[in-house]
């Protein structure tokens, strides 16, 4: 049995005959310090499943690492996620990315940036990855990008933000210095992914595998099943249907419409208990430059989570998105709300000739 449950059996024993005294000072004992708890005992021993974004073409990089300069010209995106906000101990996650075709390379270089604060910053992760995504044509109509990224990832965890069972005076509540000892409060580790993706002027596909060398990642637990970082899979296809005949391919004009049906898969194993993160993702969007909105239904296969709610506004080279999953699993969460921005900068004039991929940004 887990060390911190053995220590709370013991406390329920000694402590429940006074707990009609204790009743209204755990009342006033804050929320978070539970979460707290709860995020300490669930990063240090089962395996963390991946931050969540669910404006998926608008943190490409984020999504497959094939996606690095998969537009050619340099491209900025900024992610922001505020997840279950009505909820104690907020879980808010941001990203950023560059990327851009270098025809020197053949292929792309990416370089993203990850931060993710678990219940109010009691464990924080940042990372950042390198990417490069080479570029080979498969006919004059298809072209495949395929890419390695390596990832070095810090997190660590506020210890002051930690509450502990033998914290707390039958009387006064938690005003004792807890004598659990983490032996460290930072861990540094380098992660490993891979990806591909095919395209043509109208459909694209692609499959990414992330930390396929599950480094060790857990502060305190010497079981490698336990503090391994699990495998993530991720499986996407989708198509972007121009309505407009006489459409001009390199430009977009005030009313140009199309349509872009997608399906997005993803599994991660939790290798502690065995079980899994698995999720079918549905969704369309309905562009009428310079607007779009979308419409997605991630399904969590024993339950469904969410539906998403996205709308975007495209002018030139800027993008901004806003998106709200409408929580269909844990009611009272208050959902998630998620923005994105993008910029498009001046593209040299010999990569312009490059085929670039055709598919949503939001």
């Amino acid at each position: 049995m887990n060390k911190f449950l053995k220590v709370y059996m013991l406390y329920l024993k000694k402590y429940i005959p006074l707990q009609t005294k204790i009743m209204w000072m755990l009342k006033k004992i804050r929320v978070i310090g539970l979460i707290g708890f709860l995020a300490f005992y669930v990063q240090f021993q089962t395996s963390a499943q991946d931050v969540h974004f669910s404006q998926y073409y608008a943190n490409p990089l984020y999504l497959n690492p094939s996606f690095a300069g998969s537009i050619v010209c340099p491209r900025i995106v900024v992610n922001f996620r505020d997840q279950w906000p009505a909820v104690s101990g907020t879980y808010v996650s941001y990203a950023a990315s560059y990327d851009q075709h270098f025809d020197a390379l053949s292929g792309g270089i990416g370089v993203l940036f990850l931060g993710d604060r678990s219940a109010s910053g009691t464990v924080n992760t940042n990372a950042i990855s390198l990417i490069y995504a080479y570029k080979l044509d498969l006919s004059r109509k298809v072209a495949m990008r395929m890419a390695l990224q390596a990832t070095f990832q810090q997190k660590t965890l506020d210890w002051t933000k930690l509450y502990f069972p033998d914290m707390i005076d039958p009387k006064y509540g938690f005003v004792y210095e807890t004598k659990e000892n983490v032996k460290y409060l930072s861990k540094g580790i380098a992660d490993f992914s891979a990806g591909i993706v095919v395209y043509s002027d109208k459909v694209y596909g692609g499959i990414s595998v992330n930390h396929f060398t599950q480094p060790k990642e857990g502060f305190m637990t010497s079981d490698d099943d336990l503090s391994r970082l699990p495998i993530k899979f991720t499986g996407h296809v989708g198509a972007l249907l121009n309505l407009n005949k006489h459409r001009n391919k390199t430009t977009k004009r005030m009313g140009d419409m199309s349509i872009s049906p997608n399906l997005i898969f993803q599994y991660q194993t939790r290798i502690s208990n065995g079980a899994s993160y698995a999720t079918m993702n549905y969704g369309a969007y309905f562009n009428c430059y310079p607007l779009t909105v979308g419409l997605w239904l991630r399904n969590g296969f024993k339950n469904v989570d969410a539906l998403i709610f996205l709308f975007g506004l495209e002018y030139n080279f800027f993008k901004i998105g806003y998106s709200y999953d409408m929580s269909l699993s844990f009611k009272g969460s208050g959902g998630s709300h998620e923005i994105s921005t993008q910029f498009k900068l001046p593209c040299p004039v010999k990569a312009r000739r490059i085929r670039a991929l055709n598919c949503p940004s939001f």
